[in-house]
């Protein structure tokens, strides 16, 4: 055992200056204090112990209601739940970001405010939304800066037409099918101020998204990324991702727009700025990371500067008024393409985008979903069709294409489910149609249920492929 530590006067007489200094500040503070007191004009209050016990606890209350605590519990509330659901939904076999698109439905007016409306509105009283729709905001600037990098624009080149045109079947039909279903929509759901052309376009664009991030992660999961149906899946998903955003843009600048002339300026405006990004930008990026020594390339100011960069071109398209995720995701795209590079970023920005600020967006997006609002079965009615419009064009079109490039069915199939996953890609162009005006809040409640439910069905449509696949091989060998 080691010896005891002995008590010595003299580690008395050390810290003596110490309670001597204790002593004068005390001392010294009554002392100004009491000469001061004689300066008061006003009549001195005596508060009762009960009335000072009231005042305390009226404090703390007004503290804790005050702008700033309710965004801190609010942050707190969401990314417990958003957590709590991804990992339920990993342990089923899907992408932890659908439980948080889940939760983000359950913490709002569809699930919590049904059966508990006290607790929503203590915890998101409607004041207190603002606040979390810009900080959330700024979460999905990052990830679409993050969907930016994935995107692997060489990898695109070299796969050939079969991608492109792939790709372009599964925006075409389902563009065309759901302007065509506006016909049907418009007069019921859309908002009174909304133009045909502006619904309709939005409606079609809304239809033909493919969320390339979650393709990748399902992909990733199951051991495909590597194969030739997951090369192939994730060239057309990223050319639709780019086709896609660039047609988002042009609505944007359509529904805009104040005039003629507005509109095309804005759209000229738009073309140059991704022009320059592209040709420019790009080149001064690759030569400026190519001069740097790598000890600086890692480093927190490089950090600094590239989100500088991201947020300013996020800046400039909100500005020419297409919208801040253009510019974001622009940004991404022309990062150098080195693997290591783009790996640093990402592990940096992505970490905290995906776990703090990307949850506020789903629990946003779950406030503005009224599922309350679909209250007859007409209004069901017309979400299953829209659901099926989805599927028929998105999973229809993309299969029936990558049948013609000389793939089996079953491939076909698979090709064409995962290009009918659409996820978290899908619930921001919707949340753009809602800041637009575009979407009513019923047709948005209908088509964030079809995002939910057109991501879910990949995973088992993918299994059925696998099977069927297994039955097929094991019937040959028969």
């Amino acid at each position: 055992m080691s010896p005891q530590p002995q008590f010595r006067f003299s580690d008395l007489r050390h810290y003596l200056p110490y309670v001597l200094l204790i002593l004068v500040f005390v001392g010294g503070i009554w002392i100004i204090l009491t000469l001061g007191s004689n300066l008061n004009t006003g009549t001195k209050t005596v508060t009762s112990a009960p009335a000072a016990i009231t005042s305390l606890t009226d404090g703390l209350k007004e503290n804790f209601r005050n702008p700033l605590s309710i965004l801190l519990l609010q942050i707190i509330v969401i990314i417990i739940v958003a957590n709590l659901f991804g990992g339920l939904f990993r342990r089923l076999g899907q992408p932890p970001v659908m439980g948080e698109m889940v939760a983000g439905i359950v913490m709002g007016p569809s699930v919590l405010g049904f059966f508990f409306p006290d607790v929503m509105s203590f915890i998101f009283p409607p004041l207190s939304l603002e606040p979390l729709r810009l900080l959330s905001q700024i979460g999905v600037v990052l990830f679409m800066f993050v969907v930016g990098m994935e995107l692997n624009v060489q990898h695109v080149r070299e796969k050939g037409s079969a991608a492109v045109m792939i790709s372009h079947a599964s925006i075409i039909v389902p563009f065309l099918l759901g302007s065509g279903l506006s016909l049907f929509l418009y007069r019921e759901l859309a908002p009174p101020e909304t133009s045909f052309s502006a619904f309709a376009l939005f409606i079609g664009v809304a239809m033909s998204i493919t969320a390339f991030p979650v393709l990748a992660r399902i992909l990733e999961d199951r051991g495909l990324t590597q194969t030739a149906l997951g090369s192939i899946a994730l060239t057309c998903a990223a050319v639709d991702d780019v086709t896609a955003w660039c047609i988002l843009a042009l609505v944007i600048a359509i529904v805009n727009a104040t005039g003629v002339i507005v509109s095309i300026a804005t759209v000229v405006f738009t073309l140059l700025f991704a022009l320059a990004m592209l040709f420019f930008v790009r080149t001064w990026l690759d030569r400026l990371v190519k001069e740097t020594p790598s000890s600086t390339l890692h480093s927190r100011r490089l950090i600094t500067g590239i989100l500088a960069f991201v947020l300013a071109c996020a800046l400039l398209t909100e500005t020419i008024g297409i919208h801040a995720l253009f510019g974001a995701f622009i940004a991404g795209v022309v990062m150098p393409s080195s693997v290591g590079f783009r790996g640093f970023l990402k592990d940096k920005i992505e970490t905290f985008s995906s776990a703090a600020l990307l949850p506020l967006f789903f629990a946003f997006t779950g406030l503005r979903t009224q599922v309350g609002l679909l209250n007859d079965w007409q209004s069901w009615a017309l979400c299953g069709v829209i659901i099926l419009v989805a599927i028929a064009g998105k999973l229809g079109g993309s299969m029936l294409m990558s049948r013609w490039t000389g793939m089996s069915w079953s491939q076909s199939f698979a090709i064409g489910a995962l290009m009918n996953t659409r996820g978290l890609v899908e619930l921001v162009v919707l949340n753009i149609g809602y800041d637009l005006g575009i979407l009513s809040g019923r047709i948005f409640a209908m088509m964030v249920l079809m995002a939910l439910i057109t991501t879910f069905m990949t995973g088992p449509l993918l299994a059925l492929v696998k099977t069927q696949r297994r039955a097929t091989q094991v019937a040959e060998a028969v």
